[in-house]
């Protein structure tokens, strides 16, 4: 039997998107709900999962290819297809004679912070006292207020002790385990089965489950190949959790429980970029004089003219042809209309900026944060996707640097790609001002006396009032809208 792998359903306002990167490749096995491909958006990367086990027999859509919602871009075959497959075992564990190498034990310390970092926090552990790792494996994360920062192991090993735990502070260059380098982990052998990492025992999206319900690695029972956690291993570990009886000693807590009854509830920390994110919103909702203009743009000549050059602009540069460059673009020449847009208020003096850099709005599993594209007055529309593109990627896999965190004049959020169709934006401080874009939905508008059917988007500046009067506000987003409507203006530049 053969399964065909589509690209997910892509929302209303995004009418294409591009396979960001394979997992696997032709003759590999998978298991169900291993992520097999990252199809890429203008803001977000679908994960696109194997329904089953089975392997891949067929790919047809490379790493680059622009496709379209629910398009077949691969083929997966059962596990009785004949496809010969070699052995991850033979491949990657050569054998080993108790010995041959010497035990090391080698530090596992938190990475060198930035000055303006004073701390951190052990986010997750993806390994265990006792399991064995690969050089370069992903040992544990550490988070500071914006980023998230990866600890890889230096050498094939055991992890002999974790130090500090998970939601432990600790500082730059700190020891936080041992990994013991040459070692062997004194299970029994694997013959017939894989040898599969920690890393691996679940894919992205079961990850992401088990961190919803309250749960780890440790506390799941794996009933895939070599162990490997599915989605219905972690619902059992759920419902096994809840049908345990309530400790003997605590007997305070039995009525709580009683009266709950089948109404539970779950209590975490916040993360710190949460923490980080509740605190710089708050701060700007009670230090700014906050105001909020509409407007809305026919999105008709933008469609137009991708659907036009899309494939040329794809050949020539290498890279699709998306919204988001439209929206730059058109935001870089308003902020040198209305100076005032692109400035910010530092204690009783106004900074006018001589530069162009924009904050783009992206969604990470973590929390939405906003990476810095710089001086977008220098960059060609094709520079402006890649660059987008890059940072979407690595705010997906956490591993933005604190300089392509810091700084920005303006900010651009789209909520579109979620479905929103009206929003007010906070604003990022310290800046003056952000632009929401919304969802491209087809509405009657009358045009020259008739009633025609277009794609709308309504279009949303938040401004603090202090700086940028409604005057400027207003002109600002007339001009974007203008631009937007007759994209010609922006190659112009006029």
């Amino acid at each position: 039997m053969t399964i065909e792998i589509k690209v997910p359903v892509l929302p209303e306002s995004v009418a294409d998107a591009s396979v960001a990167t394979w997992h696997v490749q032709v003759g590999d096995k998978v298991s169900r709900d291993q992520n097999l491909v990252d199809i890429e958006t203008d803001k977000v990367v679908l994960e696109v999962v194997a329904i089953q086990d089975g392997v891949i027999t067929e790919i047809s859509q490379a790493e680059g290819a622009t496709v379209l919602g629910d398009q077949v871009i691969a083929i997966l075959s059962d596990g009785g297809a004949a496809v010969s497959v070699a052995s991850p075992v033979a491949a990657t564990a050569p054998a080993a004679t108790s010995g041959s190498s010497q035990v090391k034990v080698i530090d596992i310390i938190v990475p060198v912070l930035p000055e303006s970092v004073a701390d951190a926090t052990v986010a997750t552990w993806h390994v265990a006292e006792g399991d064995t790792v690969s050089v370069d494996q992903n040992l544990v994360d550490i988070e500071t207020d914006k980023v998230v920062l990866e600890v890889v192991a230096q050498d094939n090993g055991v992890i002999g002790k974790i130090i500090h735990g998970e939601g432990d502070t600790v500082l730059g260059s700190q020891i936080i385990g041992e990994l013991n380098a040459g070692a062997t982990a004194g299970a029994p052998a694997t013959t017939a089965e894989e040898v599969i990492s920690s890393d691996e025992l679940a894919s992205p999206s079961v990850r992401r489950l088990m961190t919803e319900k309250g749960l780890t690695a440790a506390n799941v029972t794996g009933t895939g190949k070599g162990g490997r956690i599915s989605k219905e291993d972690v619902e059992a570990a759920v419902n096994a959790s809840k049908a345990k009886p309530a400790a003997p000693t605590a007997k305070a807590a039995a009525p709580v429980a009683q009266d709950l009854g089948e109404r539970t509830q779950k209590r975490v920390p916040m993360t710190r970029l949460r923490k980080t994110i509740a605190k710089r919103l708050l701060e700007a909702k009670n230090s700014t004089a906050m105001l909020t203009t509409f407007n809305e743009v026919n999105m008709k000549p933008i469609m137009d003219l991708r659907k036009q050059y899309k494939d040329l602009f794809e050949k020539t540069h290498d890279t699709r042809l998306g919204f988001m460059s439209f929206y730059v673009k058109a935001v870089t020449e308003a902020l040198k209309r209305y100076p005032a847009v692109n400035a910010s208020i530092d204690g009783d003096d106004i900074v006018y900026h001589n530069f162009f850099d924009i904050s783009i709005a992206v969604s990470t599993p973590r929390g939405l944060v906003t990476p810095v594209l710089r001086d977008t007055d220098q960059l060609g529309m094709a520079a402006i996707e890649n660059g987008i593109r890059a940072l979407a990627i690595k705010g997906r896999d956490g591993k933005l640097s604190i300089d392509e965190m810091t700084g920005g004049n303006f900010t651009i959020t789209n909520g579109g790609v979620f479905g929103s169709l009206l929003s007010t934006p906070i604003l990022n401080l310290p800046q003056a001002a952000i632009l929401g874009m919304h969802k491209i939905q087809d509405r009657p508008m009358a045009v020259n006396g008739k009633v025609e059917i277009l794609p709308m988007m309504y279009l949303a500046l938040s401004y603090d009032h202090r700086l940028i009067d409604g005057k400027e506000s207003v002109g600002f987003l007339v001009a974007i809208k203008d631009l937007l409507e007759d994209p010609t203006r922006l190659l112009l530049d006029i």
